[in-house]
C-alpha cells in the first residue's frame, strides 16, 4: 500500500485491510451463519416428523438455500434424501408441490382457523383478517404445480 504524501508512517490509512481481505473474513462468518440456520431449520424440520401439523418439507426447503451459500454437501445430502429428495428436487426445479400435500395444506388451515376461532373467540375483524390471509395462503398453495 502506497502511503500518502503528507501522511505519517504507521497512520490508520495503513493499518486497514485490505478490501479483499475483509471480503474473506466476511464471507467465512456469513458462510456459518448460513450453516447454522440451515442445520436449525433442518433439526426443525426433523421435529416435525413426530410433531403433527408442524411441517417437515417446509423447513427442508427452506435449509436448501442456506446449504448452498455454506455447504454443498450438506445441500447434495438432502437432495439426495430417499424420502425428502423428490419432493425438494420437485419444489427447487418447477416449484411443485405434491397433490397430497396441497390437500394437507388446506386441511390443515381449515382446521387451525376452526381452532383459532373456537379457543380464542376473536371479534369478526379479526377473524376476518385471519381468514383472509389463510385464504391468500391457501389460493398459493393450491396455483402452484403438482
Amino acid at each position: 500500500m502506497k502511503q500518502a504524501r503528507g501522511e505519517p508512517a504507521g497512520s490508520m490509512a495503513e493499518q486497514a485491510p485490505t478490501p479483499e481481505a475483509a471480503l474473506l473474513r466476511r464471507g467465512r462468518s456469513a458462510r456459518l451463519a448460513w450453516l447454522c440456520l440451515g442445520l436449525l431449520l433442518v433439526g426443525i424440520g426433523f421435529v416435525g416428523m413426530f410433531v403433527p401439523l408442524l411441517p417437515t418439507t417446509d423447513f427442508l426447503i427452506l435449509a436448501l438455500p442456506c446449504f448452498a451459500r455454506s455447504s454443498p454437501r450438506l445441500e447434495l445430502w438432502l437432495l439426495r434424501h430417499p424420502r425428502f429428495g423428490p419432493a425438494l428436487l420437485a419444489w427447487r426445479e418447477r416449484g411443485a408441490v405434491p397433490r397430497h400435500a396441497k390437500l394437507a395444506s388446506c386441511l390443515g388451515m381449515v382446521i387451525g382457523f376452526g381452532l383459532f376461532c373456537w379457543a380464542v373467540q376473536p371479534g369478526w375483524i379479526v377473524a376476518l383478517m385471519v381468514a383472509a390471509v389463510l385464504v391468500a395462503c391457501g389460493t398459493w398453495v393450491l396455483r402452484r404445480p403438482s
